[in-house]
């Protein structure tokens, strides 16, 4: 045969020599990024890996036993009942015990976001004229504003309460209730006609909203609205800012454990009507740039019978408080300015504040989710540090082998800019944050649905898939919600995005 390798030429003394052509250069050429993949399954697997070699060797000596082994075993075990029947007594209790203490699964039936009338939006032209027309702010603050406004990462589309469309606004104690009910009565008109679940099959309800507190409460307005029970165990939280989100599903998760069979209903809403800074301090001002109007419904069970049809299994819920540090506890404050005036003042060191939040977050979230081969990695490259004193990097661990989806709260461009560069995470997986702000702007705690809502509308959540719903908020708090997909998800009826998800994502002006 002829030898069909591809061959060079040297020249040697004027001889022309046929070499054979070298290998590749495999070290040079490998892709380091399936090496680590290839190394996180080797890891994750490892226990799996080692006990297949074991149960094969144990399956190979059963089938090794002749009947007269066999029956030597039965005569052994008749001689030694007692023993047998104490140990089955054992095992069944243990077993009982622990099927009656283990922590119930705790599924996301569905849930709704509130889309407010076209009538309601306000674009950047509208939003400035108005603050002009007010009369309340001086040239220089709304210069600030506009300056905000061109850098926020919010759109044309945002929107503002019915309140705020006239001039001068109208901030009076009924416009804030007429807010708050059509928000709130609004999604959950839109998950009970999903869900098909009566009102009165409700056994716990939780809302929450940060700034609007009036009595009676939010809670019991929904509770008079829809007609709920007398034995439902409702809650009403106030003044946490926009991670209550995840501290109502956090609650709801622990009466959830406690009361069985029933449905828990979590609402998230912000209330602008009697917020609106109307001053001229520059750290007030910025609430009024970003903030918009929103609220979401969810509906969550711990009835096995919901499984087959819910979308999503919690995982975990992680929360992190900064609050016993003064800083922390200050960098969003709501307080009068030297005019009397009230507003929510934001400190300039917020987005390190906040990076401490979440590094301290992460740092308990990691070893629940992370591979262990992303775990090993950074403890080795610790351990080198600390002990080693070897002057090595910290290895940050690569989240996108724990989570599939992200839902970073949209409480501005800079909040989404940090973690996607601190995290490590590519354009596709902060895609979601961007839109939400974009086209609704910041709305609080309920932000963090509108983002699952715009993975759902975009058709990317598979079974198995796993999504990390992460906010922040004053206090200063980071909390972590981890949710697993129970099957393809597609969006439901009335998803926020519907009408407008073709035409994302835009480019958004940074």
């Amino acid at each position: 045969m002829n030898d069909q390798r591809e061959s060079e030429s040297t020249t040697t003394n004027g001889v022309q020599i046929r070499q054979p052509r070298g290998l590749p250069d495999f070290l040079h050429t490998v892709n380091l990024k399936h090496v680590k993949l290839g190394y996180h399954y080797l890891i994750t697997h490892l226990l799996t890996l080692c006990l297949v070699p074991l149960m094969a060797f144990v399956i190979f000596q059963a089938f090794q036993l002749n009947p007269n082994d066999i029956h030597q075993l039965w005569l052994h075990l008749q001689y030694n009942l007692v023993s047998v029947i104490v140990c089955s007594v054992f095992l069944v209790f243990g077993a009982t015990v622990y099927i009656m203490t283990m922590p119930r699964s705790l599924f996301l039936v569905d849930y709704a976001c509130y889309k407010p009338p076209s009538n309601l939006q306000v674009n950047f032209e509208r939003f400035m004229e108005h603050s002009k027309l007010t009369g309340d702010f001086d040239d220089s603050s709304l210069e600030f504003q506009r300056k905000i406004l061109e850098r926020s990462g919010l759109g044309d589309e945002t929107y503002a309460p019915e309140s705020m469309h006239y001039i001068p606004p109208r901030q009076s104690m009924a416009a804030a209730r007429e807010e708050a009910q059509q928000v709130m009565f609004g999604a959950l008109d839109v998950l009970f006609a999903n869900t098909n679940i009566k009102p009165k099959d409700i056994g716990i309800l939780v809302v929450n909203c940060s700034l609007f507190n009036p009595t009676p409460s939010l809670s019991a307005m929904i509770v008079n609205k829809y007609k709920l029970r007398g034995n439902l165990r409702s809650f009403n939280l106030g003044g946490m800012g926009c991670s209550a989100g995840v501290i109502a599903v956090d609650l709801a998760k622990d009466m959830l454990q406690v009361h069985r069979n029933t449905y828990a209903v979590v609402v998230s809403t912000e209330n602008m009507t009697q917020n609106w800074y109307f001053g001229n301090k520059k750290s007030m001002l910025i609430p009024n740039c970003l903030f918009r109007v929103g609220a979401s419904a969810v509906l969550l069970s711990n009835k096995a019978k919901d499984k087959r049809r819910a979308k999503y299994k919690l995982v975990h819920v992680v929360r992190t408080h900064k609050g016993a540090d003064d800083k922390a506890f200050k960098c969003v404050y709501q307080e009068q300015d030297d005019a009397g005036k009230t507003g929510v003042s934001l400190s300039k060191d917020l987005m390190a504040i906040a990076g401490g939040a979440l590094k301290a977050n992460i740092t308990t979230l990691g070893p629940l989710v992370l591979p262990i081969s992303e775990q090993l990695l950074f403890f080795s490259t610790l351990v080198a540090k600390k002990l080693f004193k070897a002057k090595v990097k910290p290895y940050i661990p690569d989240f996108k082998l724990a989570f599939d989806h992200f839902c970073i709260h949209a409480g501005g461009r800079a909040v989404i800019d940090e973690l996607e560069k601190n995290l490590q995470l590519l354009p596709i997986h902060v895609e979601a944050s961007r839109m939400t702000l974009h086209r609704f702007g910041n709305t609080s705690s309920s932000s963090i649905w509108y983002e699952l809502a715009y993975i759902e509308a975009k058709k990317r959540v598979r079974r198995g898939d796993r999504v990390w719903q992460i906010a922040f908020g004053s206090g200063f708090k980071c909390n972590s919600a981890i949710w697993e997909a129970l099957r393809h998800v597609k969006p439901s009826s009335s998803n926020p995005w519907e009408d407008c998800i073709d035409r994302y994502p835009v480019q958004v002006v940074m």
